[in-house]
């Protein structure tokens, strides 16, 4: 159970360093990935939090965290991570606010 858990923190990481992965990456034309936003600043990613889907800018590094991972684990639960609606995480707006500020200390 706890290798299919890493393994599964492990995917999620993936999943998300490569829809990042383009950030910086010159556009061509013909190229058919989605844009990225423009205000999203090299090694951070986008999620949408709460009820009203809040967009917030976080940095890659809140990968690595046991709570942040947290979150992820149950992101995946309950809306799963392919879909174009960007990264939601299912969490009251004020509690994710206060973990984000306890990770930025």
């Amino acid at each position: 159970m706890a290798i299919r858990k890493a393994h599964s923190q492990a995917t999620v990481i993936k999943q998300i360093l490569k829809r990042c992965s383009s950030l910086g990456r010159k556009r061509s034309v013909y190229d058919t990935e989605p844009q990225l936003p423009l205000d999203v600043p090299r090694g951070h990613f986008v999620v949408y939090v709460g009820e009203k889907r809040i967009r917030h800018v976080v940095p890659l590094a809140f990968l690595s965290c046991p709570e942040f991972q947290g979150l992820l684990q149950r992101a995946e639960e309950e809306f799963g991570f392919d879909h174009n609606m960007g990264l939601t995480i299912p969490c009251n707006e004020e509690v994710f606010r206060s973990l984000i500020s306890m990770l930025r200390k």
